[in-house]
């Protein structure tokens, strides 16, 4: 199974975000990146990659542990940037302490259940994938920008998800891997 830790934003930060990316796809260029849909839409706090059955229930009794000892804390979409020239993303504010603890005990939670962790070392930063680009000098600073100025409404952020990521049919253009949550647990019970 090819698994993530993740939070997942609730339907109104969704909405709001969609009205704002509805904008982003006015722009000229727009319709040579690869948009990602709503549905798929997370902040992932750490990627295990494929993980073999038999470590999953181990995996799931680790993040539920971790969940449990970590409080709810506030969030919302905001901002946003790149990654180069390959990603456009929306950027996240709020208790961004709490996120980066919560993804470096899912982080652990996994090492401990025996997963084998990448384990090059850069600072967290909570993102949202929006929007891929395979096409040579594009330049994605006119999304960043347009970004920079968003801010959704704050939510609590109450549970840490397990996801299971589908990747796509091959050959199929423009097809987008399928996210399934396969577990969720409270954060702070």
């Amino acid at each position: 199974m090819r698994l993530f830790a993740a939070v997942l934003p609730p339907a109104p930060a969704i909405e709001e975000l969609a009205a704002e990316v509805a904008r982003l796809k006015q722009l000229p260029a727009a319709g040579r990146l690869r948009w990602t849909g709503p549905e798929s839409w997370h902040f992932t706090l750490a990627f295990y990659g494929e993980v073999p059955e038999e470590t999953v229930p181990g995996l799931r009794e680790r993040l539920g542990r971790a969940a449990g000892r970590r409080d709810p804390y506030e969030l919302r979409i905001a901002g946003g940037g790149r990654f180069s020239d390959r990603v456009v993303w929306a950027g996240a504010e709020g208790d961004r302490a709490a996120m980066r603890t919560l993804a470096g005990a899912a982080g652990a939670a996994a090492r401990r259940a025996g997963v084998a962790m990448d384990e090059e070392h850069r600072p967290y930063t909570p993102h949202l994938t929006l929007a891929r680009n395979r096409v040579p000098g594009l330049d994605l600073r006119p999304y960043a920008a347009a970004l920079k100025d968003f801010a959704g409404a704050p939510w609590t952020v109450g549970s840490l998800a397990l996801v299971c990521s589908h990747p796509p049919v091959p050959g199929t253009a423009g097809a987008q891997p399928r996210y399934e949550t396969v577990g969720s647990w409270p954060l702070g019970r």
